[in-house]
């Protein structure tokens, strides 16, 4: 009934008003179920146009119509026709006992070779109940777990298709009136009718034939044919298009409730899985097979000129062209976001459609999976998207070249993969980069320039169409238009702005633009408002053209409009384009990867292919067991460094600031208190933070050196720059427990108050550790006397030396100053004014002109010579004090409080040496290996970093010889699915 009911819709669209007449049938085909499509477009007039156009004197062909007439037989003389009257009884008797003979035979011997047959058939299957186990189980439980019932009585009834049939009455009496005007001779305006007549008149289903007409009524419509006009003439040619057009809509809407019954139906058995039926392994998908080799491309750099040309969908238009809600359209989700007339795309966004039961989005990078059916997800998803895109523009940019990569399922989804590019601009707007336009050009023309791409060309219908500039782009990038798709948008708005209709039709046709298409398409994304569904702008885009002159008066034809036709259209051309040209793209890597392998051959033989990453990998091991090596040095070794550093940082204070100054005054009380004050001063103030710097200075020089020490002969100087600069951030995000420092100063000022010397061995440390650090001091004077005065006499005799004038001033000086140290023995660290004039003018006699400063400053370091020549005297005086000293030097003239003021400040160091040692072991060498672990992760994050710290061509060779590896293995397993999948 469905079959017959497209014949006679198709053959009356086409045979009631041809070409010619101007009005032509033009039915939307968009939201048609394939089976209608095919049902339509095969019982038309149109897939036969060779035909021959029925003539008025066409044949009844039925089954009977093809015997062979008998010809009549003359009747001449009455004899034989008397003769032909008496026998036409036994003629008779004998023709119907012949023909039931004649009817059992053939059902006896019909029922026996039937038979026969059918047992020889039956003997020839084999016997299928041993290839039971070949089903698997979910498919004989498919009847326990859905009630078939139940879908067999949703399915539709024949009775209630039958009713979506044309109203053959109706079309009877506009058939009977067409017949009239055909008599009335209108000539070409109805010629088609009456071979539409004759096909209803020569139909063999009665339940299609169109009422037959009276002969009464035809002459009453003959006898009035010349009384109609044309009005009304185009009226009922109107409703005979009106009625094919609801007829038409209430079918599509049928099937649409069916298939929307039927991606139910599936759904639901592909979310079955703990009721009974067995989950299968989920394959990966062809087109996110695809969809990976391409990731890989668009980070694939080749030195040997194998490029990317592998097919895309090229979404490329002007600025709010509509280039995101087509693709938004096609998706069936509002995924992007959205601005009025601002720049909303600024970067490339790949998006890979496929078919799946879920409607969900992904990111290549990210495991959250985006629910589109659920708005809250939708504006989280535009909300990365926007974020994503904001990161990778440069500081001082617009726009960026990098792809941020989406993945979206859904059912009914063309699977495809699309390229959304920012809309081309012809003027930089305030807030814009000064090179956006050039950009945006050069982003384009880079997808563009693919001889495989898809270019998906989208203009704005709406606004004149010699504003556009992505016209003359495609054009260039491809002038014959053999793999450009040129999309209308805003159908709706132009329709109503413009004056002539007909100029949509010449951009549709090709005939506007100097830019040639494979395909032309109309469409409408929207009706203005951005809070819009997909839905019910599908709705809004169906109504529309329905209703539009458009297609009502053949400006555009079914098959160009909405946005289903077009997301077909580029679907298949999709398709067909990677067919043609993946076998030749997986030969080209193939080529690339023999000539790398070569090339490492040559070049490396005796390394292993690493990449970069496995490289950081076994860089960052390296690194982890240095960094553990630091657990395991030895506490007297810590203790040690930390004594002689911390010594070292404190050593001049101490001789400087407390020792000296304190030994200028005249008794031990005074010298004792003097001390005891700077030393608390010290300790509140300087002491700690100096403890904790050389703590810190010396976690890092151990660490370095066991960086340095861990190379080896096994050791790959690749990793230089990485450890380098994994040690320097290490150590700057490296902080010191600032409670350290509080309980450090505690115990530094206990230490630093004890005086009491318990044994004759402590004594001797202390008499020896300041003797050490006397002489060292005195060596050092005598090393800046000796740069002051120049070379003595001797240096001047064996190595040619000579003094300089402010040398030999100074020699003077010194000689002088000399002279009255030794007249002053006990002279205090300070010379008077007046020593200082008597100094200057006894120099003046002997002819020196000398500064006063000068003077002063040579007195300072020969006073620092004479002091500590005394001072390492008494200290050797003080060997024997120990036993004075318990006295506390009672009745004795030997007073060593000097000793017992290093002794406090050895004592100091070592315990601040064991507490810093404390806290390295415990905590500080922990947190540098947390510190050098999280260091370790960052960077592994930050492919550019990597890219910066692990360089070199051998880096570069393995890195290519991966990537084209992968690539050629992903195309090979991919171009397998395809074959497959034909």
């Amino acid at each position: 009934m469905l079959r017959a009911g497209s014949v006679v819709t198709c053959i009356a669209c086409k045979g009631l008003l041809p070409s010619r007449m101007g009005v032509k049938f033009r039915v939307p085909l968009q939201k048609l179920h394939p089976l209608s499509r095919a049902i339509h477009h095969r019982y038309s007039a149109n897939n036969n146009p060779q035909r021959p156009p029925h003539c008025s004197a066409a044949r009844h062909y039925t089954s009977l119509s093809r015997l062979p007439m008998r010809p009549p037989k003359s009747r001449s003389g009455g004899h034989g026709y008397q003769q032909h009257r008496t026998f036409w009884v036994a003629r008779l008797a004998a023709r119907l006992l012949k023909l039931r003979y004649i009817l059992l035979g053939s059902a006896v011997g019909g029922g026996y070779t039937a038979k026969k047959t059918y047992d020889e058939w039956k003997e020839m299957l084999p016997d299928m109940s041993e290839y039971t186990w070949i089903v698997p189980d979910f498919i004989w439980e498919l009847s326990e777990n859905i009630d078939l019932d139940k879908l067999a009585s949703a399915l539709p009834e024949l009775e209630e298709i039958a009713k979506l049939l044309p109203d053959m009455e109706k079309i009877g009496e506009n058939f009977t009136f067409l017949k009239s005007l055909l008599s009335s001779g209108l000539g070409s305006e109805v010629n088609g009718a009456s071979g539409l007549r004759l096909l209803l008149e020569t139909t063999g289903d009665s339940a299609l034939r169109a009422p037959d007409v009276p002969p009464a009524s035809a002459a009453m419509a003959d006898s009035g044919d010349k009384q109609f006009k044309k009005s009304s003439d185009k009226e009922k040619v109107d409703q005979l298009q009106e009625e094919l057009l609801r007829t038409q809509l209430k079918y599509q809407r049928m099937l649409e409730r069916l298939e929307k019954e039927n991606k139910e139906l599936r759904k639901v058995v592909l979310q079955k899985d703990d009721k009974g039926i067995h989950q299968r392994k989920v394959k990966k998908s062809l087109i996110d097979m695809y969809s990976e080799v391409l990731d890989i491309l668009s980070d694939y750099d080749s030195n040997y000129n194998t490029q990317d040309h592998l097919p895309r969908v090229v979404v490329v238009g002007d600025q709010s062209a509509g280039k995101t809600s087509v693709l938004e359209m096609i998706a069936q989700a509002r995924i992007f976001p959205r601005g009025s007339g601002e720049m909303m795309t600024r970067s490339p966004v790949k998006v890979t459609l496929s078919e799946g039961p879920h409607h969900v989005a992904m990111f290549k990078d990210s495991s959250r999976e985006f629910d589109l059916g659920k708005e809250e997800d939708l504006a989280a998803l535009r909300h990365e998207i926007e974020l994503r895109m904001r990161k990778s523009v440069k500081e001082g940019q617009t726009v960026s070249p990098e792809t941020i990569s989406l993945s979206v399922k859904g059912p009914g989804i063309q699977r495809m993969v699309l390229v959304d590019l920012p809309g081309v601009i012809s003027t930089v707007t305030t807030g814009m980069a000064a090179d956006t336009k050039e950009t945006i050009f050069s982003i384009s023309k880079a997808y563009m320039q693919n001889p495989n791409a898809i270019i998906l060309c989208i203009q704005d219908g709406s606004v004149d169409a010699e504003r556009s500039i992505v016209t003359d782009l495609v054009s260039q990038m491809d002038p014959q238009g053999k793999r450009t798709i040129f999309v209308l948008t805003k159908v709706d708005l132009a329709e109503k702005n413009l004056a002539s209709p007909s100029r949509i039709q010449q951009i549709v046709e090709g005939k506007l633009f100097p830019m040639k298409a494979l395909g032309y398409f109309a469409v409408v994304t929207g009706k203005g408002s951005p809070n819009e569904s997909i839905d019910s702008i599908k709705d809004y885009e169906e109504d529309f053209f329905q209703n539009s002159r458009l297609l009502k008066d053949g400006m555009l034809k079914a098959h160009q409009v909405t946005t289903k036709n077009l997301s077909l259209a580029v679907s298949d051309c999709f398709w067909k384009m990677v067919r043609e040209s993946v076998e030749q793209q997986a030969d080209a890597f193939k080529a690339s990867r023999f000539n790398l392998e070569t090339e490492w051959k040559n070049n490396y033989p005796r390394l292993r292919e690493l990449d970069r990453n496995e490289l950081y990998e076994k860089a960052k091991n390296e690194i982890l067991d240095e960094v553990i090596s630091l657990s395991q040095v030895t506490p007297k070794h810590w203790e040690s460094i930390l004594q002689k550093k911390l010594w070292e940082r404190v050593s001049t204070h101490v001789i400087e600031n407390i020792y000296l100054p304190a030994a200028q005054t005249m008794n031990s009380g005074t010298f004792n208190t003097t001390v005891d004050i700077k030393l608390k001063q010290w300790t509140d103030k300087q002491l700690p933070h100096k403890a904790l710097e050389v703590a810190w200075e010396t976690l890092q020089e151990e660490f370095a050196r066991f960086m340095a020490e861990y190379k080896g002969k096994d050791q790959d100087d690749i990793f230089d720059k990485l450890k380098e600069a994994v040690k320097d951030e290490s150590i700057k995000r490296h902080k010191w427990n600032e409670r350290a420092m509080d309980s450090l100063r505690v115990i530094q000022h206990n230490a630093l108050e004890d005086r009491s010397i318990t044994d004759k061995p402590q004594w001797d440390a202390a008499i020896q550790f300041m003797e050490e650090t006397l002489q060292s001091r005195l060596k050092d004077t005598e090393s800046v006397i000796a740069d002051m005065v120049g070379p003595d006499w001797k240096q001047r005799w064996m190595s040619w030396k000579n003094r300089t004038p402010e040398q030999h001033t100074r020699n003077e000086t010194k000689n002088e100053l000399e002279r009255l140290l030794k007249l002053h023995e006990d002279h205090t660290a300070y010379l008077a004014n007046d020593e200082v004039t008597t100094v200057r003018k006894n120099l003046e006699a002997r002819g020196v002109e000398v500064d006063p400063v000068l003077i002063k400053d040579t007195w300072h370091q020969l006073f620092r010579r004479h002091f500590l020549q005394k001072a390492l005297l008494h200290c050797n005086l003080c060997r024997r004090g120990f036993y004075y000293y318990q006295r506390h030097f009672v009745d004795s003239e030997l007073e060593c409080n000097d000793v017992v003021l290093f002794w406090r400040i050895q004592r100091m160091l070592g315990i601040t040496a064991n507490t810093l040692r404390q806290q390295l072991t415990n905590t500080e060498v922990r947190r540098l290996e947390k510190n050098v672990k999280e260091v370790l992760e960052d960077f592994g994050e930050d492919n550019e970093k990597k890219v910066q710290l692990i360089t070199g061509r051998r880096v570069q060779l393995a890195e290519d010889l991966k990537k084209v590896r992968e690539i050629q293995e992903k195309l090979e397993a991919f171009i397998e699915a395809l074959h497959k999948e034909k």
